[in-house]
């Protein structure tokens, strides 16, 4: 996979996003302080601050005071083309990058059968993990585990998804690092946990 293309999609993909939530939380015409739209998109306070003032300065919106310190946002009817473009660009930058993940796992996948892998846990649940667990589905291996401390307790595919202390409770032949945004972090959870380099495996390059 061309990681350094893919880091550049990502990085224009967060602040596209990001936008975009505000766009529609804003579309939703409730008057809101910039604290209410961090609580509710779960976005730093300054980033939401500097996010609006971008937004308002490109015409997509518009600011009315009203008491107790609280505004109301308005979309301009450039806000609401910016919008529904945002949107169409990150289903279309998805697309791709699910294709080439997709085409990724089922390569790395096919390698584990012929070498006679049989059981393999996933590290790290998102969308990422998803895709991995499609390609898994081709091949026979099973998936005996997956892990994630900010998602442990939740189920994954009918897995319940344990803290990282617990991996070595397991039995598996590899550990598929199963997301993107996260990679280094967890690549170094893993090995602060005594599982060894050579057991982890990744179609990203877990050092950029």
């Amino acid at each position: 996979m061309n990681v350094q293309k893919l880091n550049g999609q990502k990085i224009e993909n967060q602040d596209s996003y990001k936008s975009l939530l505000l766009l529609d939380e804003i579309a939703k015409g409730e008057p809101l302080s910039q604290r209410d739209i961090s609580k509710k998109l779960n976005i730093a306070l300054g980033l939401v601050n500097s996010y609006i003032k971008n937004l308002v300065s490109k015409g997509y919106v518009t600011i009315s005071a009203i008491p107790a310190k609280r505004y109301a946002y308005y979309l301009t009817p450039k806000g609401f083309s910016e919008k529904t473009r945002l949107t169409y660009q990150l289903l279309q930058d998805y697309t791709n990058i699910y294709k080439e993940a997709r085409r990724d796992f089922r390569k790395l996948f096919h390698a584990l059968s012929v070498a006679g892998a049989k059981k393999v846990v996933f590290a790290g649940v998102d969308e990422v993990a998803e895709i991995a667990y499609l390609s898994l589905q081709e091949v026979d291996i099973e998936l005996v585990g997956a892990f994630d401390d900010e998602k442990k307790g939740t189920t994954f595919f009918k897995t319940v998804v344990l803290p990282f202390h617990e991996i070595n409770q397991c039995e598996f032949d590899n550990v598929v690092l199963s997301t993107f945004l996260k990679r280094k972090e967890i690549y170094h959870k893993l090995l602060e946990n005594s599982v060894a380099a050579e057991k982890i495996l990744a179609i990203y390059d877990v050092h950029q």
